[in-house]
């Protein structure tokens, strides 16, 4: 079913509010305590009384970065030229950090990029950069490519643009997870077979990095944790065959959802890692069906990187749903909501072709 240019903008609005929801201007990012944050939000009159606007609510690096990403598929540019693009886009966005708390992978990644320079897009493999900095800006690739036919070309722009920053699979993996999660979003494929889905996309994606063969022998070596990652946690929710419903712990509040958040993670820090913010973000989505609400209280209220879970969750909730139950406040007077309601427009078009 084509989807509408309304549910792209929402895609991209709701990923935006997703992202300063969970932020708070740096209160909530960094919050370990999620009955804290619900504590915090009653006392403000809950989400419906909430009016995402500056200064109390500014977006972070995430959606500045992701609007990067937009933009520069926006072109139309593909191939080399679009990853040229892409780096510049990136770079320029690192100049719209104040107050937004880069993560320090994203600003060494882009300190490395050349653009304009043969293969400036590339910076060397690092055994560190296994954060979410690739997952949280790639979310509309999945919008530029959202079908099954184009899943080549979603791999390529997954891998190349998660890399310019995270040049490790557990960070550019995490953005290829995010592209791909959208992109099932527009195909309305069934919630419960996005995560089988993934894992049988993984070797395709090895495939291609092996094909381009950059730092194919570090790759193949840090290659397994994030399959290995994500098939425990499908198991963990009987759904690994990508059937069936999905298995939840008996409770699953605020305070057991921060406890069984860190177990996805890498460090401890629930939804820092590429392979975790895509996870809690699909987790969410799982569990919170068609409320809004439901959903902020799961991928953007929660101690851990709450930020990056709910730039990924809101981008596909977007998609699925529309603006449909979102209290206004929420989105209609976002930071940079202009870009994103142009950026999707043009990533409708290159989809679909033109808007009626």
């Amino acid at each position: 079913m084509k989807p509408s240019v309304a549910n792209y903008q929402a895609a991209m609005l709701l990923s935006a509010a997703g992202d300063a929801l969970g932020y708070r201007n740096q209160l909530w990012e960094y919050c370990e305590s999620g009955p804290q944050i619900h504590k915090e939000l009653a006392e403000l009159g809950g989400l419906k009384n909430i009016q995402v606007m500056l200064p109390d609510w500014p977006v972070s690096d995430d959606t500045v970065l992701h609007l990067g990403t937009a933009e520069a598929l926006a072109t139309g540019k593909e191939k080399e030229d679009l990853y040229q693009e892409l780096a510049v886009r990136y770079v320029e966005a690192m100049k719209d950090m104040e107050g937004r708390k880069p993560g320090p992978t994203s600003i060494l990644g882009t300190s490395q990029l050349r653009p304009g320079e043969p293969d400036g897009y590339r910076i060397p493999f690092n055994p560190k950069a296994v954060g979410c900095g690739a997952a949280m800006r790639s979310m509309c690739i999945g919008l530029r490519y959202p079908r099954p036919e184009q899943l080549k070309e979603l791999i390529k722009v997954g891998v190349e643009s998660g890399r310019m920053t995270h040049n490790h699979p557990t960070g550019f993996l995490g953005s290829l997870a995010s592209a791909l999660f959208v992109a099932y979003s527009v195909q309305r494929k069934p919630l419960i077979e996005w995560g089988s889905g993934l894992l049988e996309t993984l070797p395709k994606v090895l495939e291609y990095v092996k094909e381009v063969g950059v730092d194919v022998e570090e790759n193949v070596s840090a290659w397994p944790y994030f399959t290995e990652k994500w098939t425990w946690y499908l198991q963990e929710r009987g759904i690994l065959d990508g059937k069936g419903a999905p298995r939840f712990p008996s409770d699953y509040g605020p305070e057991e959802r921060d406890k069984i958040y860190k177990t996805f993670s890498l460090d401890g820090w629930a939804g820092r890692s590429g392979h975790d913010a895509p996870m809690i973000a699909y987790d969410a989505l799982l569990s919170a069906g068609e409320s809004w609400e439901e959903l902020c209280s799961r991928s953007m209220f929660h101690g851990g990187d709450s930020d990056s879970t709910g730039v990924i969750a809101g981008c596909c909730w977007g998609v699925m749903y529309g603006l449909s139950g979102v209290p206004e406040g929420n989105y209609n007077q976002l930071e940079y909501r202009e870009r994103a309601e142009a950026a999707a427009v043009k990533l409708y078009e290159l989809a679909w072709g033109q808007v009626q």
